[in-house]
C-alpha cells in the first residue's frame, strides 16, 4: 500500500473507534502514532515524535488563552451574573409573546460574551432560565429549544475557545477573527428571536409571558449588569485598542469576573478550589484533545493526504462554491456524531488546504477569517443537531420531565434560523468582514 492509500484507510478506522465510544483524542492519537509507525516503518521516529510533540503541545504558550477563557466562565457563574442578564432581559422583553424565551436567548448572548463555552453557557443559563420558562407555561419542548440553541452563542460571540484552536491550527490573528465572529453573533441572537416569535405565533399554547415591568424597573436591572458590561469591555475593547494581547485579555477577563465573583459573595476558597479543578478537567480533556490531532494530523501530512486532495480538486477544476456547500454539508453530518472541537482539529488541517488552493475572489488573509466564521457557525449548528447535539443532552438532562424527542422537536426552529444565517454569510463575506477592514 502506497502512503496515500494508508492515509485514506486511516478514516474509517478512525470512525470505527469513535463509534466504539473510545474518546476522540484517544481515537486520533492511536491511529496517528499507528499511521506513523507503518510509514516510518519502526518504533524509533514514534516515540521521538511522542516525547517532542507533547511537551511542545503542553507549553504552547497561544493554549494558554483556552484555561483562562474557561476559568472566566466559572468566575462568572459563581458571580451571579448568568441571573443579573437574565433578569434584566426579562425586564424588557418578558411582555412579549414568547418573550421570556427571546430573554433567555439574550442572557445567552450576554453570558457567552464572558464565557467562550458552549457547554458551559448552556448549563448555567439552564439552571437560571429553565425554572421561570415553566412558570410561565413554556412547553417542555420549546424551553429546552430554546436554552440548546442559545448556549451556542458560547462559541460564537468572542471570546471563543473554538475559535482559538481554528486561529492555531489556521495561523491566523485572533484578535481579527474575534472581531470578524462579533456581528454573525448579533445575527444569531436576532434570528434566534425570530424563530421564537414564528413558532409562538404557528403555536400559540407553547408560551406564556410576564407581566409588563415599569421601566424604572426595566432601567435598574438594566444597570445591575454592568459587571457583564465591565470585563467584556475589559477585555475585548483592550485587545482592539492594543493594550494588551489575547492571551492577557484572557488573563485581565479571568482575574475581573474573580473579583466581581468575590465581591458578590460567590467566591470563596471552597468555591475557588471547585472552579479550578473544573478548569483543569475541562483544560486536560481539551489539551488531550489537541494532542491526539496533532499526532494524527502529522500522520496525514506524511501521508500527502491534504496535499494530494487539494491538488486533485484544484487540478479537475470543481467550481469553488460547490466544494464549499460540500465541506460545510459534511460539517453539518459530523455534528451529528462529534463535538466541535473535535471536528475542527480533525478537519481544518485537510480542508484548509482545499479551500485556499480554489477562488474565492478574497485575498488569503481575508478568506481564511471568513472560511473560519463559516465552519465556526457550523459546528455551532452541529451542537444542536440532533441525534448527539452535545447542548441537547445538557439542557434535556436538567428537564428531566421532557422527552428528549420533545427537545428534538423544540431545537428545529434553530436550525433552521442558523442555515439560513449560513446562507447569508457565505453569499455575502462582507458581513462577516466589514469590522475587520474598518478597524485594520
Amino acid at each position: 500500500m502506497t502512503a496515500f492509500e494508508i492515509g485514506l484507510l486511516s478514516f474509517p478506522i478512525l470512525l470505527l473507534l469513535i463509534f466504539l465510544r473510545l474518546p476522540i483524542g484517544l481515537a486520533m492519537l492511536i491511529c496517528g502514532l499507528g499511521g506513523t509507525w507503518i510509514l516510518m516503518g519502526g518504533t524509533a521516529p514514534v516515540l521521538a515524535k511522542l516525547k517532542n510533540e507533547t511537551f511542545s503541545t503542553f507549553s504552547s504558550y497561544s493554549l494558554s488563552i483556552i484555561p483562562l477563557f474557561l476559568l472566566m466562565g466559572q468566575f462568572a457563574s459563581l458571580g451571579g451574573m448568568s441571573q443579573s442578564l437574565f433578569e434584566a432581559a426579562q425586564k424588557w422583553l418578558g411582555h412579549r409573546r414568547g418573550g421570556v424565551a427571546m430573554a433567555a436567548i439574550g442572557a445567552c448572548a450576554g453570558f457567552g460574551a464572558i464565557c467562550g463555552s458552549s457547554l458551559a453557557t448552556a448549563a448555567t443559563m439552564g439552571q437560571v432560565a429553565l425554572p421561570e420558562l415553566r412558570r410561565y407555561g413554556y412547553s417542555g419542548a420549546l424551553a429546552t429549544g430554546t436554552l440548546a440553541a442559545g448556549g451556542t452563542l458560547g462559541i460564537l460571540i468572542p471570546p471563543s475557545v473554538v475559535l482559538v484552536i481554528y486561529a492555531i491550527l489556521a495561523e491566523q490573528n485572533i484578535a481579527k477573527l474575534f472581531l470578524a465572529a462579533f456581528v454573525p453573533g448579533i445575527l444569531a441572537a436576532i434570528g434566534y428571536m425570530v424563530a421564537i416569535s414564528i413558532y409562538v405565533r404557528l403555536n400559540p399554547g407553547s408560551a406564556g409571558s410576564s407581566e409588563r415591568a415599569p421601566y424604572s424597573e426595566r432601567f435598574r436591572a438594566l444597570a445591575a449588569v454592568w459587571p457583564v458590561m465591565l470585563v467584556f469591555f475589559a477585555v475585548v475593547g483592550g485587545i482592539y485598542f492594543g493594550w494588551f494581547t489575547p492571551t492577557e485579555g484572557a488573563a485581565v477577563g479571568a482575574a475581573g469576573t474573580g473579583l466581581i465573583a468575590w465581591i458578590n459573595g460567590g467566591l470563596n476558597r471552597r468555591t475557588l478550589i471547585g472552579a479550578i479543578l473544573a478548569t483543569a478537567s475541562a483544560s486536560g480533556m481539551i489539551f488531550f484533545i489537541v494532542l491526539g490531532a496533532g499526532f494524527y494530523n502529522s500522520f496525514l501530512a506524511l501521508s500527502q493526504v491534504p496535499q494530494e486532495a487539494a491538488a486533485f480538486i484544484s487540478g479537475e477544476g470543481f467550481n469553488p462554491w460547490i466544494v464549499m456547500v460540500a465541506i460545510l454539508v459534511l460539517y453539518l453530518l459530523l455534528g451529528c456524531v462529534m463535538d466541535s472541537l473535535s471536528m475542527i482539529l480533525l478537519t481544518i488541517p485537510i480542508f484548509f488546504p482545499i479551500v485556499t488552493a480554489l477562488d474565492y475572489g478574497l485575498p488569503p488573509e481575508e478568506f481564511a477569517i471568513w472560511f473560519g466564521i463559516l465552519v465556526l457557525i457550523v459546528v455551532e449548528v452541529g451542537l444542536i443537531t440532533p441525534p448527539v447535539g452535545m447542548n441537547l443532552f445538557v439542557i434535556n438532562s436538567m428537564a428531566k420531565e421532557t422527552p428528549i424527542g420533545q427537545t428534538y422537536r423544540g431545537v428545529v426552529p434553530f436550525v433552521i434560523s442558523d442555515l439560513v444565517r449560513t446562507t447569508i454569510l457565505a453569499v455575502f463575506p462582507v458581513i462577516s468582514l466589514f469590522l475587520v477592514r474598518w478597524l485594520y
